[in-house]
């Protein structure tokens, strides 16, 4: 099965306005930005590949691991030298030599769609303070060529 980019970009849209809600993942309830992730991949995979433990909104922090980075590397395809393109799933660290503990999704190669505390889930530009802080770079398992 071949999942098409704007099928993603399409579904991650449908999310804009969702209200922020720690440890959700309910389009239009509410969702983190893990949920957000976990919303888009029911939608367009289908069942989840392992639900999360509970989790902090200091967890990176206080657990010192790179849960989130390692999760990606078990379910999403790795993309070299953070090259991503619309459909694809982007963590950021907000501080060298923290783990990754932050989710956008790319809608363009200038723009992704997330979720953070204290607004709605919304489509902003990949300005430099975001594409400073990108640790790694995904598709989803069966996305359609970047080029395709």
């Amino acid at each position: 099965m071949t999942i098409s980019r704007s099928a993603i970009v399409a579904e991650a849209r449908a999310w804009v306005g969702t209200p922020y809600r720690h440890q959700g993942s309910l389009r239009g309830i509410g969702c983190d930005c893990l949920g957000l992730l976990r919303g888009l991949w029911r939608a367009v995979i289908g069942p989840e590949p392992e639900r999360p433990d509970a989790y902090s909104p200091d967890w990176a922090e206080a657990g010192g691991n790179e849960a989130l980075l390692e999760a990606a590397q078990r379910h999403l395809m790795p993309l070299a030298d953070c090259a991503f393109a619309d459909g694809d799933v982007l963590l950021f660290r907000f501080r060298m030599n923290v783990p990754a503990k932050h989710i956008g999704i790319a809608t363009s190669a200038t723009h992704m769609i997330h979720a953070h505390e204290g607004a709605c889930v919304a489509e902003v530009p990949i300005v430099p303070f975001w594409r400073r802080r990108i640790a790694a770079s995904f598709s989803f398992p069966g996305v359609e060529s970047a080029h395709s």
